[in-house]
């Protein structure tokens, strides 16, 4: 069950793009204003794949994960609710789960309370909060999921929007280390070295709208997992990783995606 209302949303900005709105709009959602389609019918074809990419590793990450009974999610970025969203995936196998989303744009919050009809069993909350403020996020975490058990972490086609000035590398540290030992970090991110002029071509439409962007390498991206234990298949493109069969259809990917977990000693 829900374990608030959020808060009166402040007025949306309709005068400039916003990350979650192009979002839904590469997803064929609604809940977007024309500055927002304009941007993304700039984009590359290629950046719808993208987002449906994205939205289908979620699923089979935290399907997984709820199959190996993690029940506690924090999942940072959340964007505007597209179904099925993360709590319905994983209390269809964990009924009892326990969701904290976490976003800062204000149309999400408008539309929080689909992200708050849980099971009856189980506990999602909606925290308006911005991933560069970590500790006020895992404060408020706290008062939903007990960070004495495990808990996934995810980051979904977020860490992208965080330039390296922003220190995107300290934030994931700040919250990873938090994590008790058998927690996971759920984590997709759009590659700089994959598809170099679509990948440019996207960072300069994006910074026409006023939204800077932080593609990375490979490498770059393996950092983020730096003390932690990459579950098999690793740091492949979003439609490589899978867990169960049946295998996603094989495609071109520009998104770099993992999932690992926290080792019984913790991260190094």
């Amino acid at each position: 069950m829900p374990t608030g209302t959020p808060p009166t949303p402040p007025r949306t900005d309709t005068t400039r793009a916003q990350p979650a709105r192009v979002y839904d709009w590469l997803l064929g959602g609604k809940d977007n204003y024309p500055v927002d389609e304009a941007v993304g019918r700039r984009l590359p074809p290629q950046a719808k794949d993208a987002a449906r990419q994205n939205r289908a590793f979620m699923h089979r990450a935290t399907a997984w994960l709820a199959d190996q009974g993690v029940d506690q999610f924090l999942d940072i970025g959340t964007g505007i609710p597209t179904e099925p969203n993360l709590h319905q995936i994983v209390q269809r196998v964990v009924p009892a789960a326990r969701i904290v989303y976490v976003d800062n744009d204000p149309i999400v919050l408008r539309h929080a309370e689909a992200l708050l009809v849980s099971s009856p069993e189980g506990t999602t909350e909606y925290v308006q909060a911005d991933v560069r403020d970590p500790g006020g996020i895992l404060r408020h975490a706290r008062d939903v999921l007990d960070f004495s058990r495990p808990v996934a972490l995810s980051l979904i086609a977020l860490l992208h929007f965080l330039p390296d000035d922003q220190d995107p590398q300290g934030i994931v540290r700040e919250l990873v280390d938090a994590l008790p030992p058998g927690s996971a970090l759920v984590l997709s991110h759009a590659a700089s070295d994959l598809h170099s002029d679509l990948a440019r071509q996207v960072t300069e439409e994006y910074a026409r709208a006023g939204i800077r962007l932080g593609f990375r390498t490979r490498d770059e991206v393996a950092r983020f997992f730096d003390g932690l234990d990459l579950v098999d298949p690793g740091l492949v493109t979003a439609p490589e990783w899978f867990r169960t069969e049946p295998a996603p259809a094989e495609e071109d990917s520009g998104i770099h995606a993992g999932v690992a977990t926290v080792p019984s000693g913790g991260t190094a």
